[in-house]
């Protein structure tokens, strides 16, 4: 990883790179802005505002959610994350929002614009520093398993390409000034793919705060997981998944023969959680074993929803 892994020991210390791209791009387009005068670029000026306010919101997120855990906060503080991802969403939209008014406003009042070679000039370094910087924190996200860093780097991104649009627009205006009015409309269009951003966002931190369920994907892990280790006899039920931040909590009713002693069933389930947080990283597993044998051990209804249905390892071919 280029060596990132040393120079960026924890979540927090990429969010303060993300600070820094943050201020550095922002003065930068300002500066494009003031020497063209382009309502294209005061739009991308006004996103790199709000990313400095997302990346500071997510520096104080990752310093609370680095937190361990207390007596008051058991599971740990990670949903500082979500709250961070959400306000960032917020933030994109009422930014898009201000984009789209100066936009309209210029489309009925076209302005010349001026000096377009080195305002030009100034957003393509902005760009490049965007880039670099989203691209490191794609990986570091990806390496710490962060929503927040995630989020800004994708932000960033859309940073990125919103501004390769309103570079490529002010290009052909600087070819052929006439078309002018290319410029606010190349504004309303950054506007509308910022708003794709926040709602997206804003869809994912919702899920992480109702506590929705792991993807289908890690769901199927863990089965395989259970019947690796349980064996093709193996039933549960009650499954129970959610994600906090990066951290997966899992857990499940097992039901064993009723003659298997605890010690053997410690170890049963030693070896299933080990095997779990093996395959997803991060992993707090509570298993409750129960005898297969008593009926009062099917209560699978009292979760509700799918976790209520009884998984069996047998397979397909041999339940028919």
């Amino acid at each position: 990883m280029f060596g990132m892994g040393k120079l960026f020991q924890t979540p927090r210390n990429v969010a303060w790179l993300s600070v820094a791209a943050a201020v550095t791009t922002m003065a930068l387009k300002i500066a494009a802005w003031l020497l063209t005068g382009s309502v294209g670029l005061l739009s991308d000026a006004a996103e790199s505002m709000v990313n400095l306010t997302a990346a500071s919101l997510a520096l104080l997120a990752l310093t609370v959610a680095m937190r361990p855990a207390d007596d008051r906060h058991a599971y740990g503080h990670d949903k500082a994350e979500y709250f961070s991802s959400g306000a960032e969403g917020v933030l994109i939209l009422v930014a898009a929002a201000g984009i789209v008014y100066a936009a309209v406003s210029r489309m009925f009042d076209p302005q010349p614009l001026r000096e377009l070679g080195p305002g030009l000039a100034v957003a393509v370094v902005a760009s490049a520093v965007n880039l670099l910087v989203a691209k490191i924190m794609l990986r570091m996200a990806n390496h710490f398993d962060s929503i927040t860093l995630e989020a800004d780097a994708k932000h960033l991104m859309t940073d990125v390409w919103t501004s390769v649009g309103v570079v490529g627009g002010l290009a052909v205006v600087w070819a052929a000034p006439s078309w002018r009015i290319l410029d606010p409309i190349m504004a309303v269009a950054v506007a509308a793919h910022i708003v794709i951003s926040g709602v997206g966002l804003l869809k994912r931190s919702y899920q992480g705060l109702m506590d929705h369920a792991l993807p289908p994907e890690e769901l199927a892990v863990i089965h395989e997981c259970i019947c690796a280790k349980a064996g093709k006899n193996a039933v549960y039920h009650g499954l129970r998944t959610r994600k906090s931040g990066p951290r997966r909590f899992i857990d499940f009713h097992l039901l064993v023969p009723g003659r298997m002693s605890v010690q053997q069933s410690h170890d049963l389930t030693q070896v299933i959680e080990q095997a779990i947080d093996e395959r997803l990283n991060r992993s707090q597993v509570t298993i409750h074993v129960e005898p297969i044998e008593d009926g009062g051990s099917w209560d699978g209804e009292h979760v509700g929803g799918v976790a209520s249905d009884a998984r069996s390892c047998e397979p397909d071919d041999k339940k028919a």
